[in-house]
């Protein structure tokens, strides 16, 4: 199996970080130390790959961000990961003029501007600084890989390219534009960095149609200059009718709107859904307790407490993907078994007398301790792992919270059956009017689902009752407003018949997992939307809505994909988006398109 995204992007930064030259592997030599200067839009792409350990191993004694206030250091060299905006160019020319550094290695995340670098060489002329700037580099690097194989397109600045703005009634055909040049630009940066030249399907008509033939057209562009080609030296060969190609279907948000307003029950998506989780990272409160006061007892103030999730963190990797039950099950498994360690090595300490003793003490100890030698230097594995438990126990724990005081695995429950058009055990205003199920924002998404889904829209009258109970509950039904809106639009009566069910039977999951522990194994809905677009555009069946892109082509014709596909001993799925946004986020943008 090839290297995956996550592995390429790792890669060009490390390469990066060593002057834009392979790293040395298997060497003893101390790395050259260096500053690291980067903007925002650099520092979201490097801190889900790199930790600062792997930094500082790499010779990093500082990272700072461009447009704080930073000291002189002249004796050492400074990398730049920057975006070539007019803002970062400015403050690049007055590091210069004030020499600040050795010398600077500049790398663009996105190309830059002839007009841009010449405004760079001016500065140097007139700091007397040429020589300081020993190179310039285009890195595209334009996007954000979160997992082996998921990436997003940005984080600052991601309401430009958000849902809101492309779908707001108001906007120019410039801004659209310019919003679909961002989007091009960044799925660019990502083939280059993945080495690999698309061939681009999607369905005609709307957004995902513009940013289709807009990145045809720079593909193209860029193969047909074959000096300065970015694909010339990838693995998949120069001929136009290599099979080792990615197939990158782009599909509009519009396709399927209820799949992210559902309640979740897999254990990284409700992290997602129901706490603060931003590139890899979540954070949580921790409460401090109970502390006396006059009035009696109140809680304190609760601690915010941050982990990252990472690709080391082996249990993360494990059960990011597993339904809630198990991931409360295998926590405890794994505290189970770090126990068992953490007692045998007391007990050898015991049986020998050792107790009080440091691990010095007892590595110096005869053969016949070789046991709890073995033991010993386990520790820190064993703490280690304790870490681990305890992060996730937190986070569970958290997440547990949730579950119980909004009730979501009712609402999971619920909306799968109405995706899949199974029988209702409980009427869906006898669950929008009952105060203890959920939050007012969980009853919204909860009707939306139904109303997305339904075949036919509820009645004036029921819908009236259904808006008045909503209310009631402390609903804001802009976000209702823009999906009738959509829904008349788009004419999406077929739209159920997308959805399936991941046969849960009809109880309650909760309770379940209270009573029965994690022994019911369960997947989320399945969204068979997108599946059966996949499917078909890889076994070339007739798909007359979806258009055809082959930038290596001369003429826009089909290729046999079914080849493509045979020649390959694994496939591999990418998934990326313009933006990654939880529930509430998106009914936010719902509700902003919905408001009169």
């Amino acid at each position: 199996m090839a290297a995956s995204v996550r592995e390429k992007q790792t890669a060009a930064l490390k390469r990066m970080l060593n002057f834009n030259a392979p790293p040395l592997k298997n060497t003893s030599a101390e790395p050259v130390w260096k500053v690291l200067i980067y903007d925002r839009f650099g520092q979201d792409i490097i801190s889900p790959l790199l930790s600062v350990k792997e930094l500082r191993d790499m010779g990093i004694t500082l990272h700072l961000l461009l447009h704080s206030d930073r000291d002189p250091i002249p004796d050492v060299p400074a990398i730049f990961f920057v975006m070539p905006t007019e803002e970062n160019i400015d403050r690049i020319c007055q590091d210069l003029r004030n020499q600040l550094y050795e010398s600077y290695y500049l790398n663009f995340i996105s190309a830059v501007s002839r007009s841009k670098l010449e405004d760079i060489a001016s500065a140097a002329l007139a700091a007397n600084a040429v020589n300081q700037v020993t190179k310039v580099f285009d890195q595209y690097l334009n996007f954000i890989t979160l997992e082996d194989d998921m990436f997003i397109l940005s984080n600052q600045n991601k309401e430009h390219i958000s849902y809101h703005a492309i779908n707001k009634p108001d906007i120019m055909d410039t801004d659209m534009d310019g919003i679909m040049d961002k989007i091009v630009d960044s799925l660019f940066c990502f083939f280059v960095t993945l080495g690999a030249v698309p061939i681009i399907r999607c369905p005609r008509g709307n957004a995902a149609e513009m940013v289709a033939v807009k990145l045809d057209k720079k593909l193209r562009e860029n193969l047909r200059d074959a000096r300065n080609s970015l694909f010339t030296g990838d693995t998949m060969g120069t001929g136009q009718f290599s099979f080792q190609r990615p197939l990158f279907v782009l599909a509009d948000r519009n396709l399927d709107l209820a799949t992210p307003l559902h309640h979740t029950w897999t254990y990284q998506a409700l992290i997602h859904d129901v706490l603060d989780f931003h590139l890899n990272r979540v954070s949580v409160e921790e409460s401090q307790g109970l502390e006396a006061s006059p009035a009696g007892a109140r809680p304190k103030k609760k601690n915010q407490k941050s982990y990252d999730l990472t690709a080391a963190d082996k249990f993360w990797q494990k059960h990011k993907g597993s339904p809630f039950p198990e991931v409360a099950e295998a926590v405890q498994e794994e505290l189970d078994t770090y126990r068992a360690q953490e007692d045998e090595v007391k007990r050898l300490k015991s049986i020998m007398g050792l107790e009080g003793e440091d691990d010095g003490a007892i590595s110096m100890l005869s053969d016949n301790t070789a046991k709890l030698t073995s033991a010993v230097s386990s520790l820190p594995e064993l703490l280690e792992k304790k870490r681990l438990i305890d992060l996730h126990t937190n986070v569970a724990t958290a997440v547990l919270d949730h579950i119980k005081s909004r009730k979501l695995d009712v609402y999971f429950e619920y909306e799968e059956k109405l995706m899949s058009k199974s029988t209702l055990d409980k009427s869906l205003l006898d669950i929008i009017s009952d105060p203890d199920a959920g939050t007012a924002e969980d009853k919204m998404r909860l009707f939306l689902i139904y109303y997305i889904t339904s075949q036919q829209p509820p009645s004036e009258a029921d819908l009236e009752q259904y808006k008045k109970a909503l209310v009631d509950a402390g609903c804001d039904l802009s976000s209702l407003n823009y999906i009738k809106q959509w829904k008349a639009f788009t004419k999406m009566a077929a739209t159920p018949a997308s959805y399936g069910s991941s046969g849960v039977k009809p109880m309650g999951l909760f309770s379940r997992v209270m009573n029965t522990g994690s022994q019911f194994v369960m997947e989320g809905v399945k969204n068979l939307v997108l599946k059966h677009v996949i499917s078909s555009l890889i076994y070339l069946r007739e798909t007359d809505d979806y258009r055809y892109f082959d930038p290596k082509m001369l003429r826009g014709k089909y290729q046999n994909l079914v080849d493509y596909t045979k020649a390959r001993q694994g496939k591999r799925v990418l998934y990326g988006c313009s933006e990654l946004f939880n529930a509430a986020q998106f009914m936010k943008q719902l509700s902003q398109l919905g408001q009169k």
